[in-house]
């Protein structure tokens, strides 16, 4: 017998939500199958098997909401006795897996399993999986080394269904991946990771060079005026979705205990902006955006500065010696995650512009793997696309620091005593004065601002 449990996402996470049922009672399911799809704090993500049979029983339906380690669904043989634990007898003989110790913030921590199969025996072990992908987050490792995920047998690699079928669309070897799922098995989202790092190492092509062809841009659409006579109730009230609990506990948190400042900066983007043209004309294969050269500098300053890549720890300040670079994405319905592109120090601006793109676009679709959104040292929140000119971030404890990126717009600047059209972004740094001081902090955007106005050390 297998039972499915609501999985633990992370340390914050306390209950989740059943969004649908990929599988229905009666249903074959063999082990790496999808089985349900939950909402956790932060993603949505798929339930794996990790043992076979017939799906018996659903005990939670759709769109309920319930704790952490609840019995969810018992998958078995066809005509085995599920009395017992339908009563509950034995839910409680196989306690919910906890997660595994993080170096991490206690706010997210590492996933638990999220199907556990019961013991046939007394002192049998529950099944747990194996940890989650390099602190590099990269999927790919070397074809000499013996595969992690190959059984001693010499048995087939552990994959779902979608992942081999994947795979095999792409080109792409199993044994050169390593698992994130249950059990270390591979899974769509490591096959897709696997995909992309793949396309990343190919170097860039050269095409003839020609200029961009100029377009008008759209003329923006208005939007449509409300009625003037609302009609129905006066109000409405909507139950916080996981995410939103979170992040209201969160910024709490970081807000009121947390002792912020802010330094404010004006960068000119007049050279940033010729090296993203030259990128198009050149047809590099590649869209660079404001944002990525922005993280790209982060880290160049942040190697320069290694005090503000740093967090509070109580009775200590942590100086971290990698670079881990959060990205603040908002998610439709209301939210925001923060995926993590880590070693960003020893990453090229081709690179961390890929990497980055990849993981905006499943942030939005609330497809990241847990290990994609912990562990960030330093974090950029960009909202100049929103027209935004300024604005000031809260810390995501226990960072040390948040860069808040405003508009890149052209306005009216002094150049030699002349009046001149030029091209400004205004940037502010949070900063915990716990970790970081006021001078500290400037010469970091000093030396920010001395890179993003002479891009060309973002080649080296």
């Amino acid at each position: 017998m297998v039972k499915v449990l609501m999985p633990k996402g992370s340390d914050t996470m306390t209950e989740g939500k059943v969004l649908k049922w990929v599988k229905k009672e009666g249903d074959q399911v063999s082990a790496g199958d999808a089985v349900v799809e939950i909402e956790t704090d932060k993603v949505d993500m798929e339930v794996e098997a990790m043992g076979g049979g017939v799906l018996r029983k659903i005990l939670v339906q759709s769109g309920k909401v319930v704790p952490v380690g609840e019995l969810l669904a018992l998958i078995g043989k066809p005509d085995e006795d599920i009395s017992a634990l339908l009563k509950g007898e034995g839910a409680a003989a196989a306690p919910a897996p906890a997660p595994a110790p993080s170096s991490h913030p206690p706010a997210i921590g590492s996933p638990a399993p999220a199907v556990a199969p019961v013991p046939p025996s007394a002192g049998a072990a529950l099944a747990t999986p194996s940890p989650a992908t390099a602190a590099s987050g990269q999927v790919l490792k070397d074809a000499s080394a013996p595969s992690a995920l190959q059984p001693e047998n010499g048995g087939r690699v552990l994959a779902s269904p979608l992942a081999r079928r994947m795979a095999h669309e792409m080109g792409l070897d199993l044994n050169r991946m390593t698992g994130t799922g249950p059990a270390g098995r591979i899974v769509r989202q490591d096959v897709e990771r696997a995909a992309m790092l793949s396309g990343g190492a190919r170097p860039p092509r050269l095409a003839e060079a020609k200029p961009a062809a100029q377009q008008p841009a759209p003329a923006p659409e208005l939007p449509r005026r409300p009625s003037p006579v609302p009609t129905g109730p006066e109000f409405y009230d909507e139950p916080l979705s996981s995410m939103r609990k979170v992040i209201a506990t969160r910024l709490v948190q970081s807000k009121a205990p947390v002792p912020h400042f802010y330094l404010t900066i004006e960068v000119d983007m007049g050279r940033a902006k010729e090296l993203r043209e030259s990128a198009k004309v050149l047809n590099l294969d590649l869209s660079l955006s404001y944002n990525d050269l922005i993280l790209k500098a982060c880290a160049a300053a942040l190697q320069l500065h290694p005090h503000v890549n740093a967090s509070f720890r109580g009775e200590a300040i942590r100086y971290h010696r990698r670079i881990h670079l959060g990205i603040a994405v908002a998610v439709d319905e209301g939210g925001l995650i923060t995926p993590v592109i880590r070693n960003c120090e020893g990453k090229t601006l081709q690179e961390i512009a890929r990497e980055a793109k990849d993981l905006v676009a499943r942030a939005r679709n609330r497809k990241l793997n847990p290990d994609e959104y912990v562990g960030a040292t330093f974090s950029v929140s960009n909202l100049g696309m929103m027209g935004i000119e300024e604005f000031s971030a809260v810390i995501n404890p226990p960072e040390g620091a948040i860069l808040a990126v405003g508009e890149v717009a052209e306005k009216p600047v002094v150049v030699k005593g002349q009046i001149q059209v030029g091209l400004r972004c205004r940037m502010t740094l949070s900063c915990d004065h716990r970790v970081v001081d006021g001078a500290t902090g400037a010469k970091f955007l000093q030396t920010l601002k001395q890179i993003l106005e002479n891009p060309v050390y973002l080649a080296f």
